[in-house]
């Protein structure tokens, strides 16, 4: 991960090695939370090319440290779910 934008209400970071599903889930999650005023990503080619995420938002480093903590929950209790099988 690597942070390409770092301003008071913008940030964008990259990604490295990981694909849509990591930076499509945590746009997402982003954007369940009314501090945010954007959250998007996109990835340059296909093939080769590492996922960008752009947040802007009033803090957004407290935005995307909520986010993470929002997956985190949501997969440990996916997580119990599925061992509960």
């Amino acid at each position: 991960m690597e942070v390409i934008l770092d301003k008071r209400n913008e940030m964008e970071i990259v990604f490295e090695g990981e694909t849509h599903t990591l930076c499509n889930v945590l746009r997402s999650i982003l954007m369940e939370d009314e501090k945010v005023k954007a959250a998007a990503y996109s990835i340059d080619h296909p093939i080769v090319g590492e996922p960008q995420l752009y947040i802007r938002a009033g803090s957004p480093k407290k935005s995307l440290k909520a986010a993470a903590e929002t997956l985190r929950d949501r997969c440990d209790e996916f997580r119990r779910l599925i061992e509960s099988l």
